[in-house]
């Protein structure tokens, strides 16, 4: 089967391969693999804490006893900086609530909000 292994050191910097593996593998032999690609290709992107990385397929947090599936999107993932609610909260109080989302385009003559 073929499983699409991702590994993203830092910001706008992706690994990523393509590689086939046995029908039975898990997300924590698909781990093994990415590292040993990683350490191969891309020796000086290895990162200086790899257990504070975490595994996810698709984007959602995987166990290590998961079982790939043909076409799955096994990455390795470093630790969020900022919380994605609290980054969006922010840059909407600093763009201001009249200029962003639903009050960013109104019709004339329209009630707020609509």
């Amino acid at each position: 089967m073929k499983v699409c292994l991702v590994y993203s050191p830092q910001p706008r910097r992706v690994h990523e391969w393509v590689v086939d593996m046995p029908d039975d593998t898990t997300a924590q032999q698909g781990l093994a693999h990415l590292q040993d690609l990683v350490q191969a290709h891309a020796p000086r992107d290895w990162p200086a804490q790899p257990n504070a990385l975490t595994l996810a397929i698709w984007g959602r947090k995987a166990t290590a006893s998961q079982r790939l599936r043909e076409g799955d999107r096994l990455e390795w993932l470093r630790p969020l900086r900022v919380d994605p609610k609290l980054a969006r909260r922010e840059r909407f109080q600093q763009q201001g609530a009249r200029n962003t989302g639903l009050f960013a385009r109104r019709r004339a003559g329209a009630k707020p909000g609509y």
